[in-house]
């Protein structure tokens, strides 16, 4: 087991070491230059997509309206990476990380763009008559059949990776923070998580869509106002956060307090990396939610997909971090969850700790659901539909057992798988950048013409 344990850490060293980054880092870039920033301009287009895209309508084919296929990618992404992995970042990193995760988010909406755009483009309809899409469709449908080994690569290391990242490390640390907080058992926790999960997911896309739909919304503006009493407490202390900020992003940082210091590479390392923990660009699952999203144009669904990572880093990653630096609590030496918690209990005292946990007991909750259907599109490559009930079975019942294992190796194995998706994604990415050139090209010369 001990080799194991040595085997999978040294993989993860290379999977999310300072060559993948880059890669991630410069196919966002490269894709950016491509779209001639485009995703940044187009940043209130996405916006005014998104509330529109509100109804189903009859706009186009599809299972589910383009905003719940948002709220739905969101889920998945809006998790305890915006609360723990944040804090983790400025915890090994320094304050410098938060500016590195802005870089990250920034040319992630090029990434995630093209991520939804490819899927939609080259989804097809299943043997029940649903539209299924993502990294391992466009691959098979958008390239030579030579490359299809890659399709099947992203889909085995997505339908593997769920079980961890997507499922028992989030009901952990659901588990974790609700015993710490309310003292309630990790049993329980794990009973009714189950309990819950079970009554989304086996209504297939469209409840978790619905459900989605109605949690997402409400759970991010909840946070965000809930962040923005922790930085108005500490309004006096921003300024300087933000010096902290951009210093520490380009020269090193002494250890003070708790804190034990970091290189600028630390900085650059874990805000890139909690970066795309926390939003998924350059990861691919994105576009497996938009697929199943009701729309004529994959052009359109890739501005509304986008905007998931403008909504996920910039705003909410950014509350947490500016709320950890501005009550400064990142010298204390807490780590994860318990860093922000202290920053929101050090503005709101006696309830700040108390509400940090439920936000992130709703966070994990909906990417537990956001995962199994990108966990169940994987499989479904794999095997075809008769796979869809047996993973549903299966996902349900390992809800309790992550919330009372011990996950070290679980987490460090699903991080690991995490991380592998994003090489079969890239590739395809790259090749299949000029359609993406193409189809958004003619949707806008369409939208000046008429």
């Amino acid at each position: 087991m001990e080799f194991l344990q040595n085997l999978v850490n040294s993989i993860n060293g290379l999977v999310w070491g300072p060559p993948m980054l880059v890669l991630i880092l410069g196919t966002g870039l490269f894709l950016m230059v491509m779209l001639k920033f485009m995703p940044l301009v187009r940043i209130g287009t996405g916006f005014a997509l998104i509330w529109r895209g509100r109804a189903k309508g009859d706009e186009g084919t599809g299972e589910i309206s383009p905003f719940q296929a948002l709220m739905t990618s969101l889920a998945a992404t809006v998790g305890t990476g915006n609360i723990a992995g944040v804090a983790t970042a400025i915890f090994l990193g320094g304050p410098g990380a938060l500016f590195w995760m802005w870089c990250t988010a920034l040319v992630g909406m090029a990434t995630k763009y093209c991520e939804v755009v490819l899927a939609v483009h080259y989804r097809e309809k299943d043997d029940r008559g649903e539209h299924v899409g993502g990294p391992m469709y466009a691959i098979k449908n958008g390239l030579h059949k030579r490359w299809l080994w890659l399709g099947g690569a992203f889909a085995i290391f997505g339908g593997l990776a769920g079980f961890g990242i997507g499922n028992m490390v989030q009901v952990n640390s659901m588990a974790l923070a609700l015993q710490a907080t309310f003292s309630v058992p990790l049993w329980l926790t794990g009973l009714v998580s189950m309990v819950f999960v079970g009554l989304v997911i086996l209504g297939g896309i469209k409840r978790i869509g619905k459900v989605a739909a109605a949690l997402v919304p409400f759970m991010c503006v909840a946070y965000i106002i809930a962040g923005i009493v922790v930085l108005v407490v500490n309004a006096s202390e921003i300024p300087a956060a933000f010096d902290l900020i951009f210093t520490h992003a380009f020269s090193p940082i002494a250890a003070t307090g708790g804190f034990a210091g970091a290189a600028v590479i630390a900085a650059i390392r874990f805000g890139v990396a909690r970066g795309i923990f926390s939003n998924e660009a350059g990861l691919g699952t994105a576009g497996i939610a938009q697929a199943a999203g009701t729309t004529q144009s994959s052009v359109r669904s890739g501005l509304i997909g986008m905007m998931g990572t403008f909504i996920d880093t910039l705003i909410i990653c950014t509350i947490t971090g500016l709320a950890i630096i501005s009550s400064g609590v990142w010298t204390s030496g807490e780590s994860g969850a318990a860093l922000s918690a202290a920053a929101f209990e050090q503005a709101m005292p006696g309830i700040g700790g108390a509400l940090l946990t439920i936000a992130l007991v709703v966070f994990a909750f909906t990417t537990i659901l956001g995962w199994s259907y990108f966990g169940e599109k994987c499989w479904e490559f794999m095997v075809g539909t008769k796979a869809i009930w047996p993973f549903r079975i299966v996902w349900v019942l390992a809800v309790p057992f992550g919330a009372i294992a011990q996950l070290d190796f679980a987490w460090l194995l699903a991080d690991t798988l995490n991380g592998l998706m994003a090489i079969p994604n890239l590739i395809s990415l790259l090749l299949l950048s000029p359609v993406v050139v193409k189809l958004t090209k003619e949707y806008f010369a369409r939208k000046h013409a008429a």
